[in-house]
């Protein structure tokens, strides 16, 4: 099933008509079950919420992650292969501070860019998770952002 789901993810009607109906429908899926399941059991999901960077307003955006060991999680901008970086990212450079709801918990975290040589360490780890992230820089021509986030408790 997981395969499947790869190969859809990297085609490329999904990547044009995705943006539009999958962040809706995670959501939708997040609320029903307080976060105890994501659209697709494929990958780890989570709900991040931002501070608009330009507005100021709370932002909500689901997104695939990675738990690491102690409690991290990581995330990845790719903006399903777009050119442009998403906006939860901008709204994360501009305040670290956020919260996710995440396998029913919600809890305050800060987000850390990667730098180069981190974020060369993590991505074998989110290519073994989820190989069209590979996909996705290729299309996109960006180098994809990857966050971590850590809880504050």
């Amino acid at each position: 099933m997981k395969a499947f789901f790869q190969w859809l993810a990297s085609t490329g009607w999904f990547l044009r008509l995705a943006p539009r109906f999958v962040p809706r429908l995670d959501r939708l899926v997040h609320r029903l079950t307080r976060g105890r399941l994501a659209s697709s059991r494929v990958v780890p999901a989570l709900l991040l919420i931002t501070t608009g960077a330009k507005t100021g307003r709370r932002r909500e955006t689901p997104l695939a992650c990675l738990p690491e060991p102690g409690g991290t999680i990581l995330v990845v901008g790719s903006n399903y292969g777009r050119p442009q970086h998403p906006a939860w990212t901008a709204n994360l450079l501009k305040n670290p501070s956020a919260a996710v709801s995440f396998r029913g918990s919600n809890y305050p975290v800060t987000a850390t860019l990667l730098d180069e040589g981190e974020r060369a360490e993590v991505w074998p780890r989110l290519i073994e998770m989820w190989p069209v992230y590979d996909h996705y820089t290729r299309v996109s021509g960006r180098m994809l952002r990857v966050f971590r986030l850590s809880p504050m408790r």
